[in-house]
């Protein structure tokens, strides 16, 4: 590989570390973002790539990022939407959203839509993070993306990962024709700590040593990331998929999922307007 400009949110810890280890084994000019500062620079001065902090709680902070990026990086060739996590009681962002919605959809969308005219620039491919949740426990309510009613923690997150595959649909829809690829994958149940905020009996699943055993390691969790950015879409994988131990998953590909794609789209949209 010619060493492109790969930026990957979330890569501090777990997969998204684990793929700024192999990515930069292969030569790829990686730029990592995290939240937490002492980790995210750790991580970035190991690898020797730089590195930027922003808290997906805060819109505010991930327009300052974006700002960043589109500074610093005039063309950017993968942008990865992997930060996330699983959170506990319902708290609202000092944005007025449901915690789990921002951190795991909305900031990456923001994200996305301001570095828009550099990634169309760059042909780029844009990599979302999302999870078989979004298929064994979402229960979407696009009237009620900010659960104010009948809030579950497990269900938020589950609807999260199914915006992270609707947003990508859409992002294809939308710009395919211009040259951006967009791809989501489900990186298997990973034993890593993004559950440490979630629900107790989340916590105890993730950190019990029975149940690690059943789970793959961060590595092994990275494998899809690092596929799709090093691969070529059209070749070695399709524009709009979802995909699951590196095989295209279809059961998104129906018009239902394509119109809830729209609106999201359109929701999305307002709510970074407003």
């Amino acid at each position: 590989m010619s060493g492109r400009t790969i930026i990957i949110t979330g890569a501090s810890d777990g997969v998204g570390a684990a793929a700024v280890r192999r990515l930069t084994a292969l030569g790829e000019r990686v730029v990592l973002v995290g939240r937490d500062p002492v980790k995210t620079a750790a991580v970035a001065t190991e690898v020797g790539r730089p590195y930027h902090v922003a808290d997906f709680a805060s819109l505010r902070q991930v327009r300052a990022l974006a700002s960043e990026l589109n500074q610093a990086y005039s063309h950017i060739d993968v942008l990865a939407n992997n930060a996330g996590g699983i959170m506990g009681a319902r708290t609202v962002t000092e944005d007025g959203h449901e915690l789990t919605f921002q951190v795991n959809h909305l900031a990456g969308f923001l994200l996305t839509y301001l570095l828009m005219d550099t990634l169309l620039t760059s042909r780029a491919r844009v990599i979302q993070t999302s999870s078989v949740a979004a298929q064994s426990i979402a229960r979407p309510d696009l009237d009620d993306v900010d659960a104010e009613h009948g809030y579950s923690a497990p269900i938020a997150y589950g609807n999260s990962k199914l915006f992270n595959i609707l947003f990508t649909r859409e992002l294809h829809r939308r710009y395919g024709k211009q040259g951006l690829s967009a791809a989501a994958f489900h990186p298997g149940v990973v034993a890593s700590n993004f559950a440490s905020g979630g629900p107790g009996f989340m916590r105890v699943f993730y950190n019990n040593p029975v149940s690690k055993k059943l789970m793959v390691s961060s590595e092994q969790g990275s494998d899809q990331l690092v596929w799709l950015a090093a691969g070529t879409p059209g070749t070695d994988w399709s524009s709009g998929g979802y995909y699951d131990r590196r095989r295209l998953q279809q059961r998104y590909d129906t018009p239902r999922f394509d119109a809830m794609a729209e609106r999201l789209w359109e929701l999305s949209e307002g709510f970074i307007a407003a």
